[in-house]
């Protein structure tokens, strides 16, 4: 009797719920489901497998299969049909199975005698949790009605799981969600260790009723959310800010159009039809979506799947009367947990969180910036950590290795938090030396400067006992507003910065945009290479009004106060030439507009890229000092993405060659008299810092948590020797001067 016939899917779904409804353990009501399933799709077999580890499927409950390949029958995720459906997140629908490709025999459970087959696979939000599988004796394809229905089935079954109602004792603890530990590594956003309790920055809506009795009720309900969100879209494109064409219209027009599509309205209509309450509807469209996104290449394609995996975000939170974050309480411990964020998102939770943890984002990413900004440990590319973490779970960020244990056990918790003592008794002890010179053993001293991007920076330039501001990151304040920031504002600002700096030197990076950190109200540009592209003083020379205003709200901003200013990403002397011409113009301009202008003004360059080594001597006489910019540096040095895993922990700061190249840049300053710093997240590790000090770096710019651990080794260390250290790899040739370094430091005790 085909499946039309037998029931519908309301029907099946009404007993579904009832039987879920039943007392009874996980066990129990998995081997009704099964039955009940069996019975409502006239199938000879009906199996339930679910994920026991991420990469492992086991049978945990069937009918019509042999009951002892109950918790014995296991398959790799990819590895027989069952498989190839959780690997894919799609329907496998075959009357031959024994001679479908992939197919794999599994002797104990008695399939032998089955010829069709129907799997699709369970799964909420993209996250595939198991499989459901119908078979039959005779040689028949299932109709799209029943692929269907089973569907359907199988959402109902994904909300449940989320609900815990297949766990039980024994073996059906595989079936409990969000209570194993689980550990991830992702890459290192910003340095830093914390504990606390998750805060997810998108809620997850748990919907404990998925199946409704009353489909018109769910038709109104979702089509009210539908005309609030359409509401909602256009009263942003309405918005002044978004009057002109831009990146950001372009997103929302996108969003416009998705939000209108009838195709995308009438899938969540069926679902209702079928029997499926709103919610459970607008999350079997979502996690279709995401299905379709991990299988597509092209980054336009996926960027337009993002959007409607957004929207499809904000369907639910509609439906659910749940707002994303305005009213919500920020816990003390705090541990916020996102897909991605924004940084004016980020800057609104402030430092009231105690750590970041993203799926996506970059090193670079406008989060990433305010992360350091305002000192909080930060892990990026976390995969799942969204899907695996609820509110209030225990989480630990180790921000210094990119590592997270969410709901850690009490053996891994008891070490990182021997792991969190030791280092804040290190911050104690480097507390004694705020006030002490770096001065190494054989009386080399060095200025350790520490970088900023936000005037809550400040406060720690007295307390880490830097010298000055080596690095300001001027760009926050463009990335974080939705418009041009006004001149006076900047102006205004610049002031309150160099105040609070007091006295000591401050250098201004101007605007450095592009790559990944695109401004909102400039369209983004399509490269094939962003970071080789279209960015910092290249954006400024071809845009120049942008950059004239901002050299003019740093020359009122300093109001006749020293002040240092300085140019990102300069390839090519002229680029600096042309940048260090806009300045002296709008200098002149300023005087003859009697306004108070610095008689000591320093114009630098940042050398990012290697071509700006070999520049003439001209421009080194003409710079006022140089700063290397070892981030972009060391990737371009090494042509090796510093967010790719596969290359970036192959080449080391350390390596000779490298080592070779900055002392040779060290010695070209150094015959003409310009001053030359070290900057980035290099500067700031000590050994790095020893080797950087012994080549002949006498200024280092880094995290202002930084400076305490650098200044109490280089007080403790002769350069001579490090010297010596790096000059013998260099004689036996070795890669890198790593491992002659850890061993003189060993030799002095120290361990780094």
């Amino acid at each position: 009797m085909p499946y039309s016939e037998a029931v519908d899917s309301r029907v099946l779904l009404r007993r579904l719920r009832d039987t879920l409804a039943e007392p009874g353990g996980g066990q129990e009501r998995l081997d009704s489901i099964v039955r009940l399933i069996a019975g409502g799709l006239v199938a000879d077999v009906c199996s339930v497998y679910l994920k026991r580890e991420e990469d492992w499927l086991e049978l945990c409950a069937t009918f019509g299969l042999k009951a002892e390949a109950v918790h014995l029958t296991r398959l790799k995720v990819g590895q027989g049909l069952v498989g190839r459906i959780a690997d894919s997140a799609e329907p496998i629908n075959t009357r031959d199975a024994p001679n479908t490709r992939g197919f794999r025999y599994m002797p104990e459970t008695g399939e032998e005698l089955f010829s069709s087959f129907l799997g699709v696979p369970i799964q909420r939000l993209g996250e595939v949790l198991g499989v459901l599988v119908v078979q039959n004796r005779d040689h028949r394809e299932y109709s799209d009605d029943e692929i269907y229905a089973l569907e359907v089935i199988a959402m109902v079954l994904a909300e449940m799981a989320e609900l815990g109602a297949f766990v039980g004792p024994g073996a059906m603890e595989i079936a409990a969600q969000h209570r194993l530990p689980f550990f991830v590594r992702g890459l290192v956003g910003q340095e830093g260790v914390a504990e606390g309790r998750v805060l997810l920055h998108e809620p997850q809506i748990v919907v404990s009723n998925p199946v409704s009795d009353d489909p018109a009720r769910e038709y109104a309900r979702l089509h009210a959310a539908i005309e609030r969100l359409r509401e909602e879209v256009d009263e942003m494109l309405a918005a002044d800010y978004l009057s002109k064409a831009g990146d950001h219209r372009d997103v929302l027009q996108a969003y416009r159009m998705f939000a209108h599509d009838k195709g995308w309205v009438r899938r969540m209509e069926a679902s209702i039809e079928s029997g499926l309450a709103a919610e459970v509807a607008v999350e079997k469209e979502q996690s279709a979506t995401r299905a379709r996104m991990s299988r597509i290449a092209d980054p336009y394609i996926r960027e337009r799947l993002h959007d409607l995996d957004d929207l499809s975000n904000r369907l639910l939170r509609l439906l659910a009367g749940v707002d994303a974050i305005s009213g919500r309480e920020v816990p003390d411990d705090a541990v916020l947990v996102a897909r991605n964020i924004g940084p004016a998102e980020l800057l609104d939770y402030g430092r009231r969180l105690k750590g970041v943890v993203l799926e996506e984002g970059s090193v670079g990413s406008h989060a990433a910036i305010v992360a350091r900004a305002l000192a909080i440990p930060l892990v990026i590319h976390a995969e799942r950590i969204t899907r695996e973490a609820k509110n209030g779970d225990p989480i630990l960020v180790d921000g210094d290795v990119g590592a997270v244990h969410l709901r850690p056990e009490e053996g891994v918790a008891r070490a990182f938090r021997e792991k969190v003592e030791m280092l804040a008794g290190a911050q104690q002890a480097y507390a004694a030396l705020r006030d002490r010179p770096a001065t190494t053993r054989d009386g080399v001293t060095l200025d350790l400067y520490m970088n900023a991007g936000l005037m809550a920076d400040l406060p720690s330039l007295p307390k880490c006992g830097a010298a000055g501001v080596g690095l300001f990151r001027t760009e926050l304040q463009f990335l974080i507003r939705s418009t041009v920031p006004k001149r006076a504002d900047l102006a205004a600002l610049y002031a309150r910065i160099l105040d609070s700096a007091g006295g000591k030197p401050v250098t201004f990076r101007t605007l450095d945009i592009g790559s990944d950190k695109v401004l909102p109200y400039m369209k983004r540009q399509d490269e094939p290479n962003p970071a080789l592209g279209w960015r910092a003083i290249r954006v400024g020379l071809d845009r120049p009004g942008i950059m004239r205003m901002q050299v003019q709200a740093l020359l009122r901003g300093a109001q006749g106060r020293p002040l240092r200013i300085m140019f990102p990403f300069v390839a090519e002397a002229v680029e600096f030439e042309q940048g260090r011409e806009i300045i002296v113009t709008e200098v002149a301009r300023e005087r003859a507009l009697e306004r108070p202008v610095s008689t000591d003004i320093k114009i630098g360059a940042m050398l990012e890229t290697p071509s700006l080594a070999f520049a003439s001597a001209r421009f080194f006489e003409m710079v006022d000092f140089v700063s290397i910019g070892g981030n972009d540096l060391k990737q371009f040095f090494f042509a090796a993405d510093r967010e790719n895993e596969l290359v970036r922990r192959r080449y080391d700061a350390l390596s000779i060659s490298y080592l070779g190249f900055l002392e040779g840049i060290v010695a070209r300053c150094a015959a003409h008299g310009t001053p030359v710093s070290f900057c980035g997240e290099d500067a700031g590790r000590p050994l790095e810092a020893l080797a950087f000090a012994a080549i002949g770096f006498r200024q280092l710019s880094m995290r202002p948590a930084s400076i305490g651990p650098v200044k109490a080794l280089l007080r403790q260390v002769d350069l001579s020797e490090a010297r010596a250290a790096i000059e013998a790899a260099r004689y036996e040739a070795a890669a890198t001067a790593r491992p002659a370094l850890e061993a003189l430091l060993g030799r002095m005790g120290f361990v780094v």
